[in-house]
């Protein structure tokens, strides 16, 4: 997709994300948001190596959403990908549907299941490791959350990935600056989250996480790159983009807007507008 398509799909990925929540009555529409951009600039700019026509390929690449409660924005990037219908995104939330609140690897084009925070990296090592050890040629790219960067596990992962020199991991993080009930620098600082990484052994990107041309220079030439070391990109967001008034604001977490607010979101969220 060229970028202008790119950013009409964003707004729709958006719109469906919005109208999946509404209509489970539940669900983490904020940080769905901010993580839009960075899923599309993987599957639909063609950055990953996957095919929903056959999902066991061996040497696909593996993606792993560490930040699990995002489900929806990778739901209904999965179905315009064409690994289910687009149709099976209604029900999410619903009973007996297979899209719930957290993402399930036994969704097609998804790897593993995770929703508890700090264990995504840990998985995306050792399926790094694992393809170096048996020189396969695939990469491993996990989302994080900037807020699962807390966790302890997150840092022993990123030591191990250095010390292994897995030039063949990605780990990107989505750096929305929020967390549940607050801010991340009021919170427990994370600044300078770059220069943590760079200690810890990574090579670091900084880049602006909705914006397709700064995600695309630090993502596309990941298969080349001569340096032995795993790669960050810390993408800076805005949780909640998309919808003016919850840019930005700690309470879309994982509320849902009624009455007036419903009504501008919608609007706002209308492709095509």
């Amino acid at each position: 997709m060229d970028i202008e398509t790119l950013k009409r799909t964003a707004r729709w990925v958006r719109h469906e994300v919005f109208e999946m929540i509404i209509s489970a009555g539940k669900g983490h529409m904020g940080g769905s948001f901010s993580c839009v951009e960075i899923l599309l600039a993987l599957y639909h700019g063609g950055i990953l190596r996957v095919d929903p026509r056959n999902l066991r390929l061996e040497e696909r690449d593996r993606f792993i959403l560490s930040k699990g409660h995002s489900a929806e924005a990778l739901y209904a990037v999965l179905a315009d990908f064409g690994f289910f219908p687009i149709s099976e995104l209604a029900t999410y939330g619903k009973g007996g549907s297979r899209l719930g609140g957290h993402v399930d690897n036994k969704i097609p084009g998804i790897e593993v299941s995770t929703g508890s925070l700090g264990h995504g990296l840990g998985l995306g090592v050792g399926l790094a490791l694992s393809a170096k050890m048996d020189r396969r040629d695939y990469m491993t790219v996990v989302l994080l959350g900037d807020g699962e960067c807390y966790e302890g596990s997150v840092w022993e992962a990123a030591l191990f990935a250095a010390h292994q020199e897995l030039s063949n991991l990605v780990a990107i993080i989505d750096r929305n600056q929020q967390i549940t009930l607050n801010y991340t620098e009021e919170c427990i600082r994370l600044d300078p989250l770059d220069e943590k990484w760079r200690a810890f052994g990574w090579d670091v990107a900084v880049v602006n996480g909705h914006a397709f041309e700064e995600l695309f220079r630090a993502l596309e030439n990941i298969r080349s790159r001569r340096s032995p070391r795993p790669l960050v990109i810390i993408a800076s967001t805005v949780k909640g983009k998309g919808v003016s008034f919850m840019e930005g604001q700690l309470q879309w977490h994982h509320n849902i807007p009624k009455g007036k607010k419903l009504e501008i979101a919608r609007k706002e969220l209308l492709v095509g507008e």
